[in-house]
């Protein structure tokens, strides 16, 4: 019988090498072992064996895909081989990450109360059962609310991918029912699934479908393919260009012009609902220039909400 106090310390241990090595960028196994030894609260003052080290390796590119290496001359320093692998937009590096927060926060208990999470919707309940089905290619059954129609039903789907987005995540399903199954694949939000079960049919994903283009452009999660990818340009106010800078908006996103005012940035993507939504966000600090249909819709946002706001409420 697995110890789970075992397994969740040798957790810790794989992602403290894994830090360690990625902040120093080169480093010795005697070095490493000695800022190990500093770190009383996971070492517990005991060297790391160098065969244990080496066992560590290869469970680390098992587990996250992160391969440490030997540079086998001079120092004989270890490093990360594909470092750059740690900042890309995928499982394993959301894995990787996901690790290192849930380690920094196991290791921080005599502060725990000086520490404030975000709340996270219960939706992720089912993602379990809903990866377990996506392997076998299993129809799920499910009851769906839906909050357009404030109404819920129960059908079955066929699931093709999930994604998180802004803390919550979401299935890309298709409708076995020939009506919508021609519609193709829709998007479910997992915190409106009020119940869900994996059934005995099968079924077979499209050979020429991928998540990756049914997302491709998107800003979030809605994936209106009759809107098409097109560039966007952004004026961005300079204190707010910094944010923005330092994480970007989407993966397309260029810095054409930069002064002590302001930026300007272009995109490449298909500016759908959830990314208005995000301009709106940033209010004055951010003027859409192009294209001008869009430009137009914001300035229509923008007029509607002032006959809100502008008379004081009765």
């Amino acid at each position: 019988m697995i110890n789970n106090d075992r397994g969740q310390s040798l957790i810790s241990k794989y992602v403290w090498v894994i830090e360690t090595i990625y902040r120093r960028r080169k480093i010795s196994f005697k070095e490493l072992n000695e800022r190990w030894l500093r770190d009383t609260d996971i070492s517990r003052g005991v060297d790391i064996p160098k065969r244990t080290f080496d066992n560590w390796r290869y469970v680390i590119w098992d587990m996250f895909g992160i391969s440490i290496v030997n540079e086998n001359r001079g120092e004989y320093r270890y490093y990360i081989e594909n470092e750059e692998d740690i900042s890309k937009n995928g499982l394993r590096s959301w894995l990787y990450n996901t690790f290192c927060v849930s380690n920094a926060l196991a290791n921080s208990q005599s502060i725990k109360d000086r520490i404030i999470l975000e709340y996270v919707p219960s939706g992720q309940d089912y993602l379990q059962p809903i990866i377990e089905a996506m392997k076998e290619n299993r129809v799920l059954n499910m009851t769906y609310h839906s909050y357009w129609k404030d109404e819920e039903n129960n059908f079955d789907v066929q699931p093709y991918c999930v994604k998180l987005f802004r803390q919550r995540w979401y299935m890309v399903a298709r409708s076995t029912y020939s009506y919508y199954y021609k519609k193709g694949p829709r998007i479910y939000s997992l915190d409106r699934i009020k119940y869900l079960h994996a059934t005995a049919e099968t079924f077979e994903i499209p050979k020429d479908w991928t998540a990756q283009d049914f997302f491709d452009g998107c800003f979030g999660i809605i994936a209106e393919q009759s809107v098409k990818i097109q560039p966007v340009k952004l004026k961005v106010s300079a204190g707010q260009a910094n944010y923005i800078r330092d994480l970007k908006m989407h993966e397309s996103q260029e810095e054409i012009e930069r002064n002590e005012e302001y930026s300007i940035f272009t995109f490449n993507l298909r500016p759908e609902f959830d990314f208005q939504q995000e301009l709106l966000w940033n209010g004055e600090d951010m003027e859409v220039l192009e294209p001008y249909w869009l430009r137009k819709e914001i300035a229509g946002k923008i007029k509607r909400m002032w006959n809100k706001y502008k008379d004081d409420p009765k």
